[in-house]
């Protein structure tokens, strides 16, 4: 499979945003990333319902939903209303993460589970087959424009093991500092969707960065 390029929406232009996202329409991105935050689980605050729903009725894409939240489980059935096609919640937010997942899926969506820098791909072991995505957070969430954390790449060459030994069908997306120096080797390692957001939307061309990032 190829790997698939999610342009993060949160390093858009917010003043004109439907640019934007025509923009990514007709780009060779494959999914839109939408980030989720409450201000609670992460230090900043982004989209909500409103601006989620009217990104939805103008993409022609997939979006790519990342809640940074505290008690996801409380908007699932709300998000899947607004367009969500992939929702991913964070290891670290949920207290009965198995029951999280199948209400995701419950709902018709595509679930992921994300997990943070210092949380271990171990921890998905009980989980791993009964997931469509892991998100590693390459990247302390909460801001755009953070600098790559090297550990990463072993990260994902570390998922990418418990994928392939269990079997399972999760894709491996990497989100937080992805450019065009480090998306090669994180191809490399195992990564199957690159979520970037400052290298593309502040690039002078971004649809060509976008393609960059899709011909690697």
């Amino acid at each position: 499979m190829s790997h698939l390029i999610a342009p993060s929406l949160l390093a858009a232009d917010f003043s004109n945003l439907i640019k934007d996202i025509e923009m990514l329409n007709q780009s060779d991105a494959d999914w839109f990333h939408i980030d989720i935050m409450d201000g609670v689980f992460v230090p900043n605050i982004s989209f909500g319902f409103p601006v989620m729903e009217a990104i939805n009725r103008h993409t022609l894409k997939p979006m790519d939903v990342h809640l940074m939240i505290v008690d996801p489980d409380r908007y699932i059935s709300n998000f899947k209303k607004a367009g969500a096609n992939i929702l991913t919640v964070h290891l670290e937010a949920c207290n009965h993460l198995h029951r999280t997942i199948q209400a995701i899926k419950a709902e018709g969506m595509s679930a992921g589970v994300s997990l943070n820098p210092h949380s271990a791909v171990n921890d998905l072991e009980d989980i791993i087959t009964d997931i469509d995505l892991v998100l590693i957070m390459s990247v302390n969430p909460g801001y755009g424009g953070q600098s790559f954390i090297e550990n990463t790449y072993r990260k994902v060459e570390r998922t990418k093991t418990l994928i392939e030994r269990t079997g399972s069908k999760a894709k491996i997306e990497v989100d937080g500092g992805v450019t065009l120096k480090n998306a090669g080797k994180l191809i490399d390692a195992g990564a199957d969707v690159l979520v970037a957001g400052s290298s593309i939307f502040k690039s002078e061309d971004p649809a060509e960065t976008i393609t960059q990032l899709k011909n690697l």
